[in-house]
């Protein structure tokens, strides 16, 4: 399905819940666009990545990223994806997400979302398939928010370091080095990096290169030179903090 087919599915969709079912190649990216719907973005291969204005999300299989409806977003496919897609309207149910998130995708969800994109646009609300799609809602309202996002500050001082920092994910420049090139003192870098993303600068990159991990990950680059290219002295240091922000060690993360 082409990229004005996929949006075209879904658009004049009357019903609270709609889903769209699209296989994309590595590399495909769909160029920056909006819809008037929120979205759940999820893949049961592959992996995505998504930017907005506001951040970047990078998403493995058990996960799903919600979108609010009329946030510009651009979605890049690392891997081969099979992207499952809900559009959802948000005054169908109480208790959806109100900002854009990172959720778990769990078994249940997984195989309703699956069911979701057989179901044809047009379905009665008192049918199997309606129960299929409220069942969905209510899972969406009860699912943990987890920490895959990286947020882009929209200071155009602090928005170049990130860009800088998120192109080479090894560079080790230091917050003292940064203060110095934009000709403020380390105090004032601090606070206003701060100020821009909502984490401090160490807390910023190491999400940064955890994050940008996943795409060389998704891959199959060996996890000895994924540490390397991206900060890590050693594949045992990069597991470390690999496990503590994902709960599993890299080596069975796409297991």
């Amino acid at each position: 399905m082409s990229d004005s087919a996929f949006a075209s599915s879904y658009e004049c969709a009357a019903m609270p819940v709609t889903g769209v079912a699209v296989d994309y190649p590595n590399g495909h990216v769909i160029p920056a666009h909006r819809h008037d719907r929120a979205q759940l973005l999820y893949a049961i291969e592959g992996v995505l990545v998504i930017e907005t204005q506001a951040g970047r999300w990078v998403v493995p299989p058990s996960r799903g990223v919600w979108l609010m409806a009329g946030v510009d977003h651009t979605v890049r496919m690392r891997g081969a994806a099979r992207m499952r897609s809900l559009f959802i309207n948000l005054d169908a149910i109480a208790g959806l997400p109100q900002g854009d998130c990172v959720i778990e995708v769990s078994p249940l969800l997984r195989e309703l979302i699956l069911a979701a994109t057989a179901v044809q646009e047009h379905y009665q609300s008192d049918s199997r398939e309606g129960r299929i799609m409220r069942l969905i809602l209510d899972e969406l309202r009860w699912l943990p928010v987890l920490p895959f996002n990286l947020p882009w500050p929209q200071e155009p001082r602090m928005l170049r370091v990130c860009q800088t920092l998120a192109a080479d994910p090894a560079d080790n420049s230091t917050a003292e080095h940064w203060a110095d090139r934009l000709a403020m003192s380390g105090k004032t870098f601090h606070r206003q990096f701060q100020r821009a993303t909502g984490i401090t600068f160490g807390r910023w990159r190491q999400q940064a290169r955890l994050l940008l991990s996943l795409e060389c990950l998704a891959q199959g680059m060996p996890i000895v030179q994924v540490a390397l290219q991206h900060g890590y002295d050693s594949q045992s240091a990069f597991a470390a903090a690999f496990k503590r922000q994902f709960g599993v060690p890299p080596s069975l993360f796409y297991r």
